[in-house]
């Protein structure tokens, strides 16, 4: 007599998972199909419904897969509950945490002028010029080149030196300041008294000023005797040449956020 085909769980096996995903084992269906497969040879049975023993073995299968699902919820492999609470306590305190500062590149420029500046009339103010860039990096000579525009925003410290002279005798009297954006910066002015013929005085100091981007410097310089003169010469064969002024301007005493 020819044996009934045999398929207990009515499923088509290819569309069944072999391994079931939450715990790592034999898939339910599958654990059943070869049961009823093994049952069938051995019995040689015709009929689809599982011996009571088989009954027996597949409640044994279900509380196993309870038991490893449950433990795979609740505790990751590898992980003790010690060493999540360890991880927890170290994300809380990154969230906390302050974000890193970003590394931002100073700004600077140097700025020289080989020529000799006069003033044409006393009591005027007069800006001084640069004709050259030495180094520049966000701090660039505008037009005209008495203009040295920043291109972001920030705390910026301005050191020059001027090498003043007198071309005639007597007593004469120099001013120099600092202008922002064309208006003169307040109690930024220094005098400077000179006197004699050929007499020559360094001049020199700095300011620290708060800047935005596309802001510009200037800085002035008023005599009241035009005989005074901001003088360039040139190398010797010991020493490099005078520039009449050299500027510089940086931004490396701070680091406000743009």
């Amino acid at each position: 007599m020819a044996l009934a085909p045999i398929n207990p769980t009515q499923i088509t096996p290819p569309r069944v998972e072999f391994i079931d995903q939450r715990s790592g084992a034999i898939s339910r269906e599958w654990y059943r199909f070869f049961l009823s497969l093994r049952n069938a040879t051995e019995n040689n049975q015709s009929e689809v419904e599982l011996a009571p023993n088989t009954a027996s073995l597949i409640a044994t299968y279900d509380a196993m897969l309870e038991t490893l699902t449950q433990t795979t919820e609740t505790q990751p492999s590898g992980a003790s509950e010690s060493d999540i609470a360890v991880i927890q306590s170290q994300l809380q305190a990154l969230a906390l945490s302050p974000p890193p500062k970003e590394f931002r590149s100073p700004r600077y420029g140097s700025f020289y002028d080989t020529t000799t500046q006069t003033a044409a009339a006393i009591n005027t103010a007069y800006a001084m010029t640069f004709n050259t860039t030495d180094l520049s990096f966000g701090v660039t000579r505008g037009t005209p080149t008495s203009r040295i525009f920043v291109d972001r925003p920030n705390i910026y410290n301005v050191q020059f030196s001027a090498q003043v002279d007198k071309t005639s005798g007597g007593v004469a009297l120099v001013w120099v300041w600092l202008r922002k954006n064309g208006v003169n910066v307040p109690d930024s002015a220094g005098q400077i008294r000179i006197q004699g013929n050929n007499a020559e005085i360094l001049a020199a100091w700095n300011y620290v000023i708060q800047l935005n981007a596309g802001d510009y410097i200037e800085l002035m310089w008023e005599v009241d005797d035009t005989s005074v003169i901001l003088l360039a010469e040139a190398a010797s064969a010991i020493h490099p040449s005078i520039p009449s002024v050299i500027l510089t301007v940086t931004d490396n005493i701070s680091s406000m956020e743009t």
